[in-house]
């Protein structure tokens, strides 16, 4: 696949197949990944890759803490405000998910099953993980793992896989810990579920939108 034709053509997946993924298959992805730009090459990330029993002993974890609105306990704390500009970007796409899936405003528990699906991880057969050492310099160790989840999802776009980088799969780090084997001197940063899509699905479908290039791009000289 073609570099341009696999950025354009990735989209966050929020419906997948159950079928499993060939472990083969997954490594050879991460065996691409591992080839992501880090800060002075220092490749600060540990991936835990989960799949099978404890991925649904978490799932179904997960799932009950946000049925039962528990207090978040990531390790990285959720934004809690938002510039105008980047909340109506972050609204629109919103918007665009509850109507591909044909839902009302005034329907606040077919809303609820959407959340809660998404505490399921839209039923991806596989999360992976991304964790750094809790005694690095976070702000800098997360923009490496930005770049390893990109090229995770392009590598995996490019296999026919579809990824969803879900900061709800991170809501509950003691779950992970837990049920992923993750050490506490890890700093649990960001999970993608990643899977077959049902690329018939809507939700899948819908158009999305990018901001025009003179939004944010500036010419200086």
């Amino acid at each position: 696949m073609e570099l341009e034709a696999a950025v354009r053509g990735r989209r966050s997946i929020r419906k997948f197949r159950p079928d499993a993924i060939p472990r083969n298959v997954l490594e050879e992805l991460l065996e691409t990944a591992r080839w992501a730009p880090s800060w002075g090459n220092t490749q600060p990330w540990e991936i835990t890759v989960i799949t099978g029993e404890p991925l649904e002993a978490f799932r179904k974890a997960n799932v009950a803490g946000m049925a039962g609105a528990e207090p978040l306990r990531s390790d990285v704390p959720m934004p809690e405000t938002w510039p105008e500009q980047l909340k109506a970007r972050y609204m629109g796409v919103g918007r665009a998910v509850v109507t591909s899936l044909g839902l009302k405003r005034e329907d606040k528990e077919g809303r609820r099953q959407h959340q809660l699906n998404m505490g399921a991880l839209f039923g991806a057969p596989c999360l992976i993980v991304v964790t750094v050492p809790t005694d690095v310099l976070v702000e800098y160790a997360m923009l490496d793992v930005g770049l390893l989840l990109q090229t995770i999802a392009l590598a995996a776009h490019d296999r026919g896989l579809g990824t969803c980088i879900m900061a709800s799969s991170v809501h509950y780090a003691d779950l992970l810990r837990r049920h992923g084997s993750i050490p506490g001197d890890r700093r649990v940063i960001m999970g993608a579920a990643i899977g077959y899509p049902e690329r018939d699905a809507p939700i899948n479908q819908f158009e999305r939108q990018r901001a025009d290039m003179d939004v944010f791009v500036k010419w200086v000289g």
